[in-house]
């Protein structure tokens, strides 16, 4: 029998190997999108996010090559997206110091592909882009909103700030329908090791089961507007349905010191973390921001959006998760 049902949305998600992709894609397949899910290589990635929310064999896997205008003109021609989510890039500000040139091609030049293979395309697609917060630099105690310059300290923030500017001229200048999110920090149990969130809950986990090991990190004093990336795809989603294009501070409004994030790891498990962390300069950035806060009223007043979990939450949802998978792991050894 032939359906004569409304077609649905197709969505590509760039990226949708990330913590912030496989979390978009669960949520546009709940909203019964078409999910079109890239990576460089979709043949050789392992998606295993994708796997761990169970939603690896509801997405159509595509490999597509953001920094290759090539690759993502034929992509959009064949795949046809009624809206396009660029999650993908380099996404650790202290790697991007390491490797400045990838990450401003990773990014910028990612961006700029998408936009021009829009225009080029002939299709009415909307286009999300993915900021950040980092832009933003150093802005005291002051929470950054729609309208705070950009003073980037990374050449990530930099290529960032580049995209951000990229997508408010291909909207001006070509009529696109182009937003971008500055999204502050935000963390998940999808979060990767190399994220200071996970690095932390999973060496208060193992230590909480008998690890002597002593975790090592950087700058202590930083104080962060730690969100919950569930709760940031559901804004992202709601920029791409509203009438007309714009961008948005995504954000708790609330910050906690790294200490204060060390504090609710470690209490969980009743440990003092003075007694299992300890500062290393080799870890602190070339430069750094002491606090990071965002004022999201714009995303609350006309997407309708507030961030539904802080901090406190958030690290005792990880934990949960953590100690789940810890212990199957400590069985399974």
């Amino acid at each position: 029998m032939i359906s004569t049902g409304p077609t649905p949305r197709r969505a590509l998600v760039c990226g949708v190997s990330g913590q912030d992709g496989a979390y978009l894609a669960k949520f546009l397949l709940d909203k019964e999108y078409e999910v079109f899910g890239s990576s460089r290589n979709a043949q050789t990635t392992t998606f295993s996010n994708l796997q761990e929310l169970g939603i690896f064999d509801k997405i159509r896997k595509e490999s597509i090559n953001p920094a290759d205008f090539c690759s993502v003109s034929e992509a959009l021609l064949r795949i046809r997206p009624d809206e396009i989510y660029n999650l993908s890039g380099q996404s650790s500000v202290s790697l991007s110091f390491q490797q400045p040139f990838e990450t401003l091609e990773s990014i910028a030049t990612a961006t700029l592909n998408f936009l021009e293979a829009i225009r080029h395309s002939g299709l009415n697609t909307r286009f999300y882009n993915a900021a950040s917060g980092e832009c933003f630099g150093e802005t005291g105690t002051e929470a950054a909103n729609e309208s705070t310059p950009f003073r980037p300290r990374s050449p990530y923030a930099a290529a960032k700030a580049a995209a951000f500017w990229e997508v408010a001229l291909y909207r001006e200048c070509y009529d696109l329908y182009a937003c971008s999110g500055i999204s502050f920090n935000h963390e998940s149990p999808l979060r990767s090791d190399r994220f200071v969130s996970k690095k932390i809950i999973a060496a208060a986990t193992r230590i909480a089961r008998g690890s002597v090991e002593v975790l090592e990190l950087g700058n202590l004093k930083i104080h962060r507007d730690w969100g919950w990336a569930p709760d940031y795809v559901d804004a992202m989603w709601r920029m791409l349905q509203h009438q007309s294009a714009g961008d948005y501070v995504i954000a708790t409004g609330v910050t906690f010191s790294l200490e204060e994030f060390l504090d609710c790891a470690f209490s969980h498990f009743g440990l003092d973390w003075h007694e299992h962390v300890r500062t290393s300069e080799i870890l602190s950035r070339p430069a750094d921001i002491a606090e990071l806060r965002g004022d999201a009223t714009k995303a609350k007043e006309k997407l309708g959006w507030t961030a539904q979990h802080t901090m406190p939450a958030i690290a005792e949802m990880m934990l949960a998760v953590e100690e789940r998978v810890d212990g199957k792991l400590s069985a399974f050894n």
